[in-house]
């Protein structure tokens, strides 16, 4: 038999389904549907129930559905929702199902509907009276608005036709006998939808669907004619409604002007000697106070930037601190070309290592630099913690010339000493002195003193010495004895103030040649 037409037909939105009453074998009614771009008719709720029994129109026989038992399974599963069934599109998917009676069978079967809407088993080589196919599409068109004297005939791309549809496939056709006119159900416009259209432009008369005009519809001298509202022109077609701005080669912004448009460009471009296109614009040379320092122009603006040695703080350049970086222990301060480093008061800037700060003193005597928490104190160099003031803790010059360091003369300084030698002597470290040779005597003199008095000549021979007296031998050691016993008094004292107990601060001292300073605390006691 030649390829079958659908004897009637009913179009959704998206869904069309067609029945052919052909008596066709499972096989050629599904060839059927697919020749057509559908498939038989998958049933997977009631409003596909519903098309059926719309279809039917109370005709007897069996139709078709788009189910079958797929192979290798020889058998039905009468348990199962689709009794293991498959739909021709692949899957299981279904929320409906309305079997009717029916046990375990096996063999290639496939499945039909009746007048009674029931589903039933049967041999898929068995033709039926005829098979419903589905066809699925993306939108349709409504049925054109009902016309006085204009009946309308559809067509639908399966070949379906008749004029009870309520909606159309895209690639429909609408005939008006009565004005020789021919419309079709495609794309148009910029409202990428489906309308109802014509190849030929301009509109058809107004009292058939607005003669297809997007906006109004007027009829002057007998000839229809569209219009469109404010900001918008007639699209190519004379039909449809399009803004001036569409297509508009405005390279940023395209500004509706009547039935015209203008091109206008973002902040920092201006628009082109094209009349579309944008360039970029210099604003730092149109403004070239636009920055503190530096303008640089970018694409669509610019931005602003700093010379060497500044920094962007807060929009305004401010020179670099090179404290933020600098190592100083305790204060710092800007100077050209790097930083300088400072000390708090009390404190000097260490000579061998200038980032670091150390406890000073210029006087005889300086508070003491005590911590509040462990209750310890610290007192410069070459100085002693004494707790006895009344002005309480201090620190107290030690007077290292009581402490014969010097080998000949001594001059106390705070925190320090300096020796000095007698003439014909030179210094031969800090302390100690030696003699200048013969050669290098004449004009040279150590330390602060210059020479003495030139010792005279005798005159005549000085007499010879003679026995001392043992009542004078007597005197000089009991002269000698006290002499020692008050050095011996002094020293005590001396390490008496050096040395305090362990309860303030512990020191530790030092000895008759080389000086050591009060800074260095110590576990043990001092050593006299």
């Amino acid at each position: 038999p030649g390829p079958a037409a659908p004897s009637g037909a009913q179009c959704l939105e998206h869904d069309c389904f067609g029945i052919f009453w052909a008596a066709r074998p499972f096989a050629e009614a599904s060839a059927e549907c697919e020749r057509g771009g559908g498939h038989l008719m998958t049933v997977r709720s009631t409003v596909a129930e519903d098309a059926i029994a719309l279809l039917l129109q109370n005709r007897s026989g069996r139709l078709w559905l788009g189910l079958r038992l797929p192979l290798p399974l020889a058998c039905t599963e009468p348990a199962q929702r689709l009794r293991g069934f498959q739909w021709v599109t692949g899957d299981r998917r279904t929320d409906y199902s309305n079997w009717a009676p029916s046990e375990r069978r096996c063999g290639e079967r496939c499945v039909t509907v009746s007048r009674e809407l029931r589903w039933e088993e049967r041999r898929c080589e068995e033709p039926a009276d005829g098979f419903l196919c589905e066809y699925n599409y993306a939108g349709s068109c409504p049925r054109l608005p009902p016309a006085e004297g204009l009946p309308v005939t559809y067509a639908t791309p399966f070949g379906a036709r008749g004029g009870d549809f309520l909606a159309l496939p895209p690639g429909s056709s609408a005939v008006v006998p009565a004005l020789g006119l021919e419309l079709r159900c495609d794309e148009e416009g910029e409202s990428e939808g489906l309308r109802w259209g014509r190849a030929a432009p301009g509109a058809w008369p107004c009292r058939l669907a607005n003669g297809g005009c997007e906006g109004a519809c007027g009829e002057e001298g007998g000839r229809p004619r569209c219009s469109c509202p404010d900001g918008k022109v007639l699209a190519p077609d004379g039909r449809g409604c399009s803004s001036p701005c569409a297509g508009a080669p405005c390279q940023h912004h395209c500004v509706v002007a009547d039935a015209t448009f203008l091109c206008m460009c973002e902040s920092g471009y201006r628009l082109a000697a094209d009349g579309s296109s944008c360039e970029d614009d210099d604003d730092c040379a149109v403004l070239p106070r636009l920055c503190e320092q530096v303008c640089v122009n970018t694409e669509g603006g610019f931005e602003c930037r700093c010379h060497r040695g500044y920094e962007m703080l807060e929009g305004r350049c401010r020179p670099v601190s090179r404290c933020y970086e600098a190592p100083c222990e305790q204060r710092c301060e800007d100077v050209p070309g790097g930083y300088r480093c400072g000390c708090f008061p009390g404190y000097a800037v260490d000579p061998r290592v200038p980032t670091r700060c150390l406890l000073h003193c210029n006087r005889s005597q300086c508070p003491a630099q005590c911590d509040p928490h462990s209750l310890s104190c610290e007192c410069p160099e070459g100085f002693l913690l004494d707790d006895d003031a009344d002005s309480g803790q201090v620190c107290v010059d030690i007077d290292e010339c009581d402490m014969n360091f010097c080998q000949h003369n001594c001059t106390n300084r705070p925190g320090s000493y300096e020796c000095h030698c007698h003439a014909g002597y030179q210094l031969l470290d800090q302390n100690h002195c030696v003699k200048i040779p013969e050669d290098d005597r004449e004009g040279e003199y150590s330390g602060d003193f210059g020479p003495g008095p030139q010792t005279p000549i005798p005159s005549r021979t000085p007499p010879k010495a003679e026995h001392l007296h043992p009542g004078v031998l007597v005197g000089i050691a009991v002269g000698a004895l006290s002499a020692a016993l008050a050095l011996l008094a002094l020293g005590y004292h001396l390490a008496k103030k050096r040395c305090r107990p362990p309860a303030t601060m512990d020191y530790k001292c030092s000895g008759p040649h080389e000086k050591e300073m009060g800074l260095q605390p110590v576990a043990s006691g001092c050593a006299a």
